[in-house]
């Protein structure tokens, strides 16, 4: 969400409302980066990173694939919630690692890219981001395509 305005950076900054948004007051108007734009740069930054097979935890994946049948876009911000303050953020992401992957090489890889992307893309300083693996995604036969194999009794 962003707006202008034309008066004084010293008037809008009285104006603002803390918690959901982030205002940047330049002297010529002020834009406000809403909550859901973090989540989302987040969430999208995290799953670039391989070696993440989903985002969130059990009951938000069960959500998400209920949505994902609807139609629409899917949702983003699952699994992330951010804190945004005037010119700091925190970010949380809850993820589902694939099987085999160094946790912690692929939490600061987490850490790394969600930091480049929210920094870069809205100027606000990222104080922390916190990685919460809730569990490991194992390759399915059926994700592989391969036949079944033989029980070993009959």
């Amino acid at each position: 969400m962003t707006s202008t305005t034309t008066s004084p950076a010293a008037s809008t900054a009285t104006e603002k409302t803390p918690g959901s948004e982030v205002a940047t007051a330049n002297g010529r108007g002020s834009t406000n980066i809403a909550d859901v734009v973090v989540s989302k740069i987040a969430g999208i930054a995290a799953r670039e990173v391989d070696g993440v097979y989903d985002l969130g935890g059990q009951a938000a994946r069960v959500v998400g694939k209920i949505r994902e049948t609807l139609p629409g876009a899917p949702d983003l911000t699952q699994g992330v919630t951010v804190e945004v303050g005037e010119k700091q953020a925190a970010v949380d992401v809850a993820i589902v690692a694939e099987y085999g992957v160094a946790i912690h090489d692929l939490a600061a890889g987490i850490r790394n890219n969600v930091i480049d992307a929210i920094e870069s893309m809205t100027g606000l300083q990222v104080t922390e981001v916190n990685v919460t693996v809730h569990d490991v995604h194992f390759p399915d036969s059926d994700d592989d395509e391969t036949p079944a194999t033989e029980s070993r009794v009959q």
